[in-house]
């Protein structure tokens, strides 16, 4: 269940500090592949996703693209259409050749993006298995997005991507903040949670990131916090 702060918690350098610590743990830097057999863009509620799985679609080779996004905790607020259509459309807008992507507009985390798109290239009966894939996100987001593919979709040869953008730069006013620590802290619980329950491959949490997960949570960063 997630939780709101009512105290409203101050973001000052101390709050930026711990913040800047689980950035760095998530946000992993791997090499990407001249040619791969897939790039899954998985949809939010940042555009900046999209544009950056445009840039990727036009510059690695690709048997497969495929927009994947229903609804999640911050569009299903908002509703509308579909992160996986909203980003197809933006990712074509952005010179990607309209018929090439592939929409999975269902799924509501990032399991089932693994999930539903394996099941969609399945349905596309392809000549050979997929063996590299690219999985493409928010930079505070890419660790877990690897160890839940790697986990829902075994044998694939996993890497995550996203938006070259510093901590410093990642927040604007379609990204407030408040709510992308509050994110990254839901998301630093997860890393343990999830491996536990079985949903994704187990990471190594150095006590720094444990730490600082822990003071961000006293301080009131709780909102996607399950207790």
């Amino acid at each position: 269940m997630n939780h709101d702060s009512s105290s409203h918690p101050v973001i000052d350098g101390t709050v930026r500090a711990l913040s800047k610590i689980l950035w760095s743990y998530h946000n992993l830097d791997q090499e990407i592949s001249e040619a791969v057999d897939l790039i899954l863009v998985a949809g939010s509620h940042d555009d900046r996703v999209a544009e950056y799985g445009a840039q990727l679609a036009l510059k690695v080779s690709s048997r497969f693209v495929v927009a994947s996004g229903g609804f999640g905790k911050i569009t299903a607020e908002v509703g509308g259409e579909p992160e996986a259509v909203r980003f197809r459309r933006i990712m074509e807008s952005r010179g990607v050749p309209e018929g090439l992507i592939l929409c999975e507009d269902r799924s509501s985390n990032m399991g089932e993006n693994i999930q539903f798109t394996h099941k969609l290239i399945d349905e596309q009966q392809p000549a050979s298995p997929v063996a590299r894939a690219v999985v493409v996100t928010k930079p505070y987001m890419k660790r877990r997005a690897v160890a839940t593919a790697l986990k829902q979709w075994p044998g694939v040869e996993w890497v995550s991507a996203g938006p070259d953008l510093s901590f410093e730069e990642y927040a604007s006013a379609d990204v407030p903040e408040r709510r992308m620590i509050e994110l990254m802290v839901g998301d630093t619980q997860r890393i343990e949670t999830y491996a536990t329950k079985g949903f994704q491959v187990p990471q190594e949490i150095p006590s720094a990131v444990t730490e600082a997960f822990e003071r961000l949570v006293d301080l009131g960063f709780t909102r996607f916090v399950e207790r």
